[in-house]
């Protein structure tokens, strides 16, 4: 079941969006994004020298339980959403941890193009200033506590693009792919073309997904974490 879950995340990009702000929406509420709001009692996990808070892991558990029930197919226990809830809560500490390592940042630049392009704070096309300070308010939300929020999103996923762009095919790997397409050929060029093009393009994407898994996993023998289950 949990497999299903991830698998919907990856296959449709709109999922794993969603997932996302879901979780960023639960570190902005409860400021957990370094243990604050909480004794550190109520931590339901611990990623090195970062914590999950109970009321952090508690609202994204009820968000993404609305999110699974009317959005994907199916049916999921509780029990599988609190496991996938409380990994992809420890696996954003983990890539925290990962931008310290590899010395990445966050500009005022990065964080100020995410807000200005993000389409609930746009009114006709463009950033309005008074819908985002309306929004924020509505969900009792200083700039400053959702901007610093924000950023620590933003600098996990610059983590991932780092080690993401860093995995290229190899000539080995490409002329595999392009031996794969003669074996379909196809009488248009110009579809072959772009037939050939989606293949490399699908074994780079493999390539780099099989990359972030194992370095995700490299984090994890590194970084010690403790889940106290009896919480959740």
């Amino acid at each position: 079941m949990i497999k299903l879950m991830r698998d919907a995340s990856h296959n449709y990009p709109w999922v794993l969006k969603s997932i996302m702000g879901i979780l960023a929406i639960a570190f902005v509420i409860t400021m957990g994004w370094w243990g604050f709001g909480e004794e550190s009692g109520n931590d339901v996990a611990t990623v090195g020298d970062l914590s999950v808070t109970r009321e952090e892991f508690r609202r994204a558990y009820e968000n993404m339980y609305r999110f699974y029930k009317d959005k994907v197919p199916g049916e999921f226990k509780d029990e599988t959403i609190k496991q996938f809830v409380i990994d992809q809560l420890v696996d954003n500490r983990l890539w925290l941890i990962a931008a310290k390592d590899l010395g990445v940042t966050v500009s005022d630049g990065d964080l100020r193009e995410m807000i200005v392009q993000t389409p609930e704070f746009q009114k006709n096309g463009a950033f309005d200033p008074e819908t985002y300070q309306r929004l924020l308010a509505a969900n009792h939300l200083t700039p400053a506590v959702f901007e610093a929020a924000q950023a620590k999103e933003i600098l996990g996923n610059k983590a991932r693009m780092f080690v993401r762009d860093a995995v290229a095919l190899t000539p080995s790997e490409i002329a595999e792919g392009q031996t794969l397409m003669t074996r379909q050929p196809d009488a248009d060029p110009a579809k072959a073309t772009a037939a050939k093009d989606r293949v490399l393009q699908d074994m780079l994407f493999q390539k780099q997904q099989r990359a972030l898994m194992a370095y995700q996993e490299s984090l994890k023998v590194k970084v010690p974490v403790k889940i106290h289950r009896e919480l959740l």
